[in-house]
């Protein structure tokens, strides 16, 4: 099988020195998450959402 992490990727041991390294690794592990189907998605936007199905709800029942 191949490997989705390239060969050049310091292990789990060894800590990112500043926070471009940690953003990166952050990135790395969304992007692996998300094709393993871990994904979710943020309570923002469900709540915007929410808010416009009820906001154009309100909007039928007054205006029509």
């Amino acid at each position: 099988m191949t490997s989705v992490e390239p060969p050049d990727r310091p292990g789990d041991d060894v800590e990112p020195r500043n926070w471009v390294d940690r953003r990166r690794e952050r990135i790395r592990d969304e992007i692996a998450r998300n094709r393993r189907g871990e994904y979710t998605v943020p309570t923002w936007v469900l709540a915007v959402a929410l808010a416009a199905m009820v906001g154009g709800w309100l909007a039928l029942v007054f205006l029509a």
